[in-house]
């Protein structure tokens, strides 16, 4: 199996979505920013406030290059990874990418659900988080968009419904 990479903005369910599908396919998982925050001892936040964003695109590209070598894996990747240098050519030569395209309405309820800490998202109003998202993701979205599958996401905030997406996700790919 070639591995599968998931991609999209902050929210989106990459993490969420990831996770059950390769437990449902029997394989490993790596989230991109847990492996960064494995591999250097630091949040991403603190990597954010002692390097900047270009420093961790830096730090965040070389360890995509490590993850995206492993075989028979899923890998979730942060929401700017795509936009930043070749990754997303990098992506879709190394493995099937999947965009999980969603709404702002939906990003947007689940950061509110999330528990995360979002350097981007720090300091913000509602308001304010709301029209950054649909700022930034006109941005990203045209990286997003060379995904070689593109994947509608709803709101996903029970178990059954995390399943639900999987077993559609997974026709989807044909696996």
């Amino acid at each position: 199996m070639k591995s599968i990479i998931i991609i999209g903005y902050m929210g989106a369910g990459k993490t969420t979505v990831g996770k059950a599908l390769a437990k449902e396919l029997g394989v490993m998982f790596y989230d991109l920013d847990w492996y960064i925050e494995t591999r250097m001892h630091k949040t991403v936040k603190e990597i954010f406030d002692e390097k900047g964003e270009e420093g961790f695109r830096i730090i965040e590209h070389n360890m995509l290059h490590e993850v995206a070598e492993f075989e028979n894996v899923v890998v979730s990747c942060g929401g700017g990874t795509p936009c930043f240098f070749d990754n997303m050519d990098y992506m879709n030569q190394l493995g099937t990418t999947v965009y999980l395209k969603a709404t702002p309405e939906t990003l947007h309820a689940h950061l509110q659900m999330g528990k995360g800490v979002r350097p981007l998202l720090l300091n913000k109003t509602p308001e304010e988080v709301e029209t950054f998202i649909k700022e930034q993701l006109k941005q990203r979205e045209p990286f997003y968009l060379k995904a070689q599958h593109i994947f509608d996401i709803d709101v996903i905030d029970d178990y059954d419904k995390i399943q639900n997406t999987v077993k559609k996700l997974r026709l989807q790919l044909g696996i």
